[in-house]
């Protein structure tokens, strides 16, 4: 009964963004949220607030000189007799003498010679070595060089790539550093400047890995399959959307914020036939109403330091891989680096409540206070539970996420309905946003509106309205709510403004014309998808 009250309420939360007037029928979330009473929006049991509508410094050894150096002089003065055989005795004694020393003297040097030996050889080894190793950093450092070079080409950052290849002493001795610079001297005068207005941008929720589980007829069943999109329809859509040729870029590419705070456009230069377009996924908390459903359940550094997602199969072991969309779109962009502009992904927008990429990272873990039922029950069936090492971890892959091309928005802490709620109960929620997310995703200048609901019509935000002037005084420039329309983009002096399309089972299932000109429907949809999809 709880849950099926919990979808009712998911319907009603679509009714109201259908009835704001742009927005989507999907307005995004995940279908949980069981709702914190005012700290979270209720949403389905089984959506969990997601948003549904979601140098080698070779050590250089200095060799030491030898200091083993003997000298033996000698001076035997012998007195002059008058006496010849006198004198010849004494010259005979002088030579038995000399020759004593002189043998005494080379057996002194065999005894040393073969220790001066092994620490003449021994340097000589320890200089082959460095040199070996010196050869082979130049050969590392070199094929770094090329290779990011050549990256910044293949991904249209023609200047990067250039600064980087003349910055290299060696540069006009190499003639693949000359050469690659002069392809991307070449390639850069190609470029032209793509409409800022005509950049779509697509959005999906957690992938679902295994469909048996998904749909395996619960009440769960029918928001999974609304709402999210698989891993094998995931893999097609982005394969065709790359055929037609389209490039990852980020809303910061396509308007920039100015030091006083306001807002100018940006300049997208891409080689003609190049078709710009942004990406972004909800709730990727992996709330603990998927547990069991299919899903993967946090994301994680592998020995290589790349992002991948854990798995949980059914005997309990933990399996290591492309689960879900972040380390999918990794490896194929590792594939396909011209899939990306100058190194952009995609964007990830996070709600709090549950913690952020898996790990249990609110502060509500850690006090035992205003828990949830499955939050108590985590705890319950965790109690070597460590709040700091959870943190800890989840911090190093946002870390390594950043730096690999992804970036954060906020998605609201606790899954808000911004149209709905009141200035003052968004400035509580972005507070606990501020205070237990940022900390490990990093500050954000971005918010991605949960269900989709915007804090204003079509025509714009002003400094009149209340929960804009909040939000632009707390940094946020980039908004983005979700709309049917294939382009929705407004950027004026004061913010960034974009809608964004859903890429699930119930846009494709109902209006798959909307979706041509990424990809054909009949040739991504799962088949394992119960039909119809329920309507919303």
């Amino acid at each position: 009964m709880k849950k099926r009250a919990a979808v009712l309420a998911l319907i009603l939360c679509t009714a109201a963004v259908l009835a704001a007037g742009n927005l989507l029928p999907f307005s995004g979330g995940d279908p949980k949220n069981s709702g914190q009473k005012t700290e979270v929006e209720s949403l389905p049991e089984s959506f969990s607030q997601e948003e549904s509508g979601n140098k080698e410094d070779t050590v250089s050894t200095e060799k030491t000189e030898e200091e083993k150096k003997e000298d033996t002089d000698k001076a035997e003065n012998t007195e002059e007799t008058e006496d010849s055989e006198e004198a010849k005795a004494s010259e005979e004694a002088e030579n038995s003498e000399e020759t004593k020393d002189s043998e005494k003297t080379e057996n002194s040097e065999e005894t040393e010679n073969p220790e001066e030996k092994k620490d003449s050889e021994k340097a000589e080894d320890t200089e082959k070595t460095e040199n070996a190793e010196d050869a082979e950093n130049a050969d590392k450092k070199e094929v770094s060089v090329l290779e990011q070079a050549q990256t910044m080409y293949a991904q249209y950052n023609y200047d990067e790539a250039i600064l980087l290849l003349k910055g290299q002493e060696d540069f006009e001795s190499n003639q693949d550093y000359m050469d690659l610079a002069a392809k991307c001297q070449v390639a850069r005068e190609s470029l032209v400047e793509y409409p800022l207005e005509k950049i779509t941008h697509v959005f999906f929720h957690t992938l679902i890995y295994d469909t048996s589980k998904a749909f395996d007829g619960d009440s769960d069943e029918g928001g999974y399959n609304q709402m999210m999109t698989t891993v094998d329809e995931f893999n097609k859509i982005i394969q065709s959307m790359y055929e037609k040729g389209y490039v990852l870029v980020s809303p910061h590419d396509m308007a920039t914020v100015n030091e006083d705070g306001t807002v100018s456009r940006g300049k997208i230069m891409v080689p003609e036939g190049k078709i710009p377009f942004v990406l972004s996924q909800d709730d990727v908390s992996y709330y603990h109403y998927m547990d069991g459903d299919g899903f993967a359940s946090r994301l994680v550094l592998d020995e290589n330091g790349q992002v991948k997602a854990e798995y949980i199969e059914d005997d309990g072991s933990v399996s290591v891989g492309n689960y879900d969309l972040v380390p999918i779109l990794d490896e194929f962009i590792r594939e396909h680096p011209d899939f990306s502009y100058h190194g952009r992904k995609g964007i990830l927008a996070m709600t709090g409540y549950n913690g952020v990429l898996g790990y249990r990272t609110d502060i509500a873990y850690k006090t035992g206070e205003n828990l949830q039922d499955d939050q108590r029950a985590f705890l319950d069936n965790n109690p070597d539970f460590d709040y700091e090492k959870e943190v800890e971890e989840a911090t190093k892959v946002a870390d390594a996420m950043k730096a690999s091309g992804w970036e954060f928005a906020s998605h609201t802490w606790g899954h808000m309905n911004a149209t709905d709620r009141s200035a003052q109960d968004l400035k509580t929620d972005n507070e606990k946003w501020e205070a237990y997310v940022a900390p490990i995703l990093g500050k954000t200048d971005m918010i991605i509106f949960a269900f989709g609901a915007d804090i204003g019509g079509w025509e714009g935000y002003s400094m009149d309205n209340e929960k804009f002037a909040y939000y632009k005084s707390r940094g946020y420039d980039y908004y983005c709510n979700v709309d049917s329309s294939q382009y929705f983009v407004q950027i004026t002096d004061q913010y960034f403004r974009q809608g964004r399309r859903n890429l699930d089972g119930y846009r494709m299932y109902y209006n798959p014309d909307m979706l041509s000109d990424l990809f054909d429907v009949s040739q991504v949809w799962d088949t394992s998808r119960p039909t119809p999809v329920p309507e919303m």
